[in-house]
C-alpha cells in the first residue's frame, strides 16, 4: 500500500460562530494533482491557509511525509516542503521579476546566490517570464504576477505545492498556457493541490477533484464522475 505524502483527518477551522472547514479528511499521493472546487465561501482558501500554517485548526491532524505539522509556523512548513500561492499575488513590488525569484530561492530554500541564479533561470522559462525578468513587479500585468507567484513558490523546492486560483482572471486564449504550466510542474515530480474555478483546467489537468460546500467535503473522485454528482450540481446552481 502506498503511503500518502499528505494525510488529513477530521480537520476543522472556525471563526467565531462560522465553521469554515468542517471535519475534512483526505489523502494525497506523491505526484498527484488534486483539484479543489466549490462555490464562493465553501472554505477552499481557508483549507489552503490551514495546510500552509497560516491558520491553526481547532481540531484534526495534518500529516506530511510522516510528520504532524499542525502548529508549525508557515516558515517551518515551507522549509519542510510545502509551498503555496495566493489569489492576490504578493511580490516585492520594488524588485524585479528575477530578484523576486532569487529571494524565494535563497531564503525559502536556503541555497547560495550562484545556485539561486541557476534556479531562477530555469523557473523563468517554466512560467514563461524570461522576457520580463528585469521588469519591476509593480509594472506587471495580473497574469504575469500570477506566473511570478508560481515561480516564487517553486523556488523553495517544495514537494507539495498549493495553488490558489492561478488561472483567475485568465482569458480563454490563456487556458492552454495554464494547462501547459501545470503539466511542467507535474513533470518536475511535484504533488499539487489546486483551487480553481475554470472547469476546463480542472477536467484536463487533475487526477482527482474534491468539492467543498459550506466547509464540508461533498464529493471526491475522478473529474468525469464529480462533474455529474447531483450534490455538486446543486451546490453550484443552488
Amino acid at each position: 500500500m502506498k503511503i500518502p505524502i499528505l494525510s488529513v483527518r477530521r480537520l476543522s477551522k472556525r471563526f467565531g460562530g462560522l465553521i469554515a472547514v468542517n471535519d475534512i479528511g483526505f489523502d494525497v499521493q506523491r505526484g498527484e494533482v488534486i483539484g479543489l472546487m466549490g462555490p464562493n465561501g465553501a472554505g477552499k482558501t481557508t483549507l489552503i491557509n490551514v495546510l500552509s500554517g497560516e491558520y491553526r485548526p481547532e481540531s484534526g491532524t495534518i500529516n506530511f511525509k510522516g510528520q504532524d505539522i499542525v502548529g508549525l509556523s508557515p516558515r517551518k512548513i515551507c522549509h519542510i516542503g510545502i509551498a503555496r500561492t495566493y489569489q492576490i499575488p504578493q511580490p516585492f513590488t520594488n524588485l524585479s521579476v528575477r530578484e523576486n525569484i532569487l529571494v524565494a530561492a535563497i531564503y525559502g530554500r536556503g541555497i547560495k546566490r550562484d545556485a539561486a541564479e541557476i534556479e531562477a533561470t530555469k523557473l523563468l522559462e517554466i512560467v514563461e517570464l524570461a522576457d520580463k525578468q528585469d521588469i519591476h513587479c509593480r509594472n506587471l500585468t495580473n497574469m504575469s504576477l500570477k506566473r511570478l507567484e508560481l515561480a516564487r513558490a517553486l523556488a523553495s523546492e517544495p514537494a507539495l505545492i498549493l495553488l490558489d486560483e492561478v488561472g483567475a482572471g485568465s482569458r480563454e486564449t490563456e487556458i492552454p498556457q495554464i494547462l501547459g504550466t501545470i503539466k511542467k510542474i507535474r513533470e518536475m515530480g511535484k504533488t499539487v493541490i489546486m483551487v480553481e474555478h475554470i472547469i476546463k483546467v480542472m477536467v484536463e489537468a487533475v487526477d482527482r477533484i474534491m468539492v467543498m460546500d459550506k466547509g464540508e467535503k461533498i464529493a471526491e473522485g475522478p473529474p468525469s464522475k464529480v462533474m455529474e454528482d447531483q450534490k455538486v450540481i446543486a451546490a453550484y446552481l443552488g
